[in-house]
């Protein structure tokens, strides 16, 4: 016969262990093999929006290198791993044609100004407070769904990679006009993307 402690006891354990299975979800935390994926999100983008860019810190807990080589979502017309960087103090981005490199034991940011993946032409804008999936893919780690979660315009870094940008994309987003972008103006971030597919 059971006492109330003892009920008491395994109804405590047993919480536990349901918060443990639930705190993956709630953590945002992904994994497949050596690859580590937190907290996965875009930033809500206005109605007339074609491009969002997609951000978040992925670790490589293996001894080994890894690469992101692509990205697979229904939100776009197509994915593409890009790079944001300062060149002669103008920002310049660009496509990673051989994807991203994930260094054995570290910890790689994909944020606003920096690394993110890119969707070009938005078949809808993107609600803040919604999740969408979208399907990573890795060189070793192979294939990850990930939920990408919708946060509001100005969440984290600032204004978001999908409004107002005002950056021409040429053919296939490659050719751009950033104008002047020096390193003590905006850095990518409230540009204006006007994205032009090649025929």
């Amino acid at each position: 016969m059971m006492t109330l402690n003892t009920v008491k006891t395994l109804f405590a354990a047993a919480s536990i262990g349901l918060v443990a299975l639930c705190t993956p979800a709630f953590a945002h935390d992904y994994t497949v093999g050596d690859i580590k994926i937190d907290h996965p999100y875009a930033r809500a983008t206005p109605p007339n929006a074609n491009v969002a860019g997609g951000f978040m810190t992925i670790e490589n807990m293996g001894a080994e290198a890894d690469r992101l080589i692509g990205a697979e979502s229904g939100l776009s017309e197509r994915v593409e791993i890009h790079e944001m960087a300062m060149e002669n103090d103008v920002m310049k981005m660009r496509a990673l044609a051989d994807g991203l490199e994930l260094p054995a034991g570290a910890t790689t940011e994909l944020k606003p100004g920096g690394y993110h993946v890119m969707f070009l032409g938005l078949k809808q804008p993107l609600a803040e407070g919604e999740s969408y999936p979208v399907t990573l893919v890795f060189e070793k780690a192979g294939k990850l769904e990930v939920e990408m979660k919708i946060e509001g315009m100005a969440a984290k870094h600032g204004a978001g990679h999908g409004q107002d940008h005002g950056m021409k994309h040429g053919e296939g987003h490659g050719k751009m006009n950033h104008g002047d972008m020096k390193k003590d103006g905006m850095a990518h971030d409230g540009m204006k993307h006007d994205m032009k597919e090649k025929p």
